[in-house]
């Protein structure tokens, strides 16, 4: 489930996003980049999103789906998955996708409490890292719960927070119909929630794709941005923008 959350402006969210701006200092060339897309990708990029994998029952379909697309995704992946499957993380990165931290348990990180919440993060950046030899960048709270402590924990590992634009409702039992016309509604720079386990997320990559190119929207990478994207009662810092 989604809480709403309130707008956060406690005195220390200055020094986080500020510690996030200078994480991302090359944000500047990749955006100029994507001043001039190619022609398919006219409008802009959106960011396809698969939460809670690897999943041994879904995840190399997922990958395979992807890559018969020809596009990209990030994976937000959770440390204990990867430690039972790290196999399925390698195929991840072969197949060249963004692999990003969600956590160890996927746990309610307001509710538990510190060090508890810091170290979900940063025992996943560890798992992820001896698994990849890569630092993730990028870090969705679950349940899209946040809060003041959770983005400085998420500063302190050098983690951009991403949130959504788009909920695919894939976990509520959303149908393949029904993520399709989900992701329909993205805008550019915007980013989609789904699920590695969500069978029908799965099935719906084919014709997502092709719904984007329709509409002159390519799948992109998750970057830093200093505009505040809407969220709920609060907002936050991440775009989609060329790979």
């Amino acid at each position: 489930m989604i809480r709403h959350l309130r707008r956060l402006t406690q005195p220390g969210k200055l020094t986080v996003l500020t510690t996030a701006a200078l994480m991302v200092a090359t944000i500047p060339a990749q955006a100029a980049s994507a001043a001039h897309p190619p022609s398919h990708c006219r409008n802009g990029y959106v960011g396809l999103t698969y939460d809670d994998g690897p999943t041994p029952e879904t995840t190399s379909s997922l990958l395979r789906a992807l890559r018969q697309a020809n596009v990209k995704a990030t994976f937000f992946n959770t440390g204990t998955a990867a430690e039972a499957h790290p196999e399925l993380v390698r195929a991840q990165q072969r197949a060249g996708m963004w692999i990003a931290n969600h956590t160890k348990t996927h746990p309610h990180l307001p509710q538990i409490g510190e060090p508890a919440a810091f170290n979900e993060i940063a025992d996943t950046q560890k798992i992820l890292r001896h698994i990849t030899g890569q630092r993730p960048t990028l870090f969705p709270p679950p349940f899209g719960e946040t809060s003041d402590q959770v983005r400085a924990d998420a500063a302190r590992l050098k983690l951009l927070e991403v949130l959504w634009t788009v909920d695919s409702r894939d976990w509520a039992g959303a149908t393949t119909a029904e993520i399709v016309a989900a992701a329909d509604t993205l805008q550019p720079g915007g980013i989609i929630l789904m699920h590695d386990w969500a069978q029908p997320s799965v099935d719906a990559v084919p014709q997502i794709v092709s719904n984007l190119r329709k509409r002159g929207l390519c799948p992109g990478k998750i970057v830093f941005t200093r505009r505040d994207i809407p969220y709920a009662d609060t907002f936050f810092h991440a775009v989609a923008v060329a790979p």
